[in-house]
């Protein structure tokens, strides 16, 4: 339950910077989406629509999902 807290409180950190933590070497004007699955650069063009950032679908990109996660969180 603590690990589920500390996540929620750490997607909300990076929620509020707009992911600063992984523009430092990743943007939406650096990539190439035709080196990308169909899908992601898909997905990656949706997102930069809807002006989300990274933590919005990466959520245990460099940890393991916590357990007990809400289902829009996953």
């Amino acid at each position: 339950a603590n690990r589920l807290r500390l996540a929620e409180h750490e997607w909300a950190r990076m929620k509020a910077n707009d992911s600063r933590e992984c523009r430092n070497c990743h943007s939406f004007d650096g990539m190439d989406t035709e080196k990308q699955k169909v899908r992601g650069a898909k997905m990656h063009k949706i997102a930069q629509d809807d002006k989300q950032t990274c933590i919005d679908c990466h959520k245990g990109i460099a940890h393991q999902k916590p357990k007990g996660m809400k289902e829009e969180d996953e």
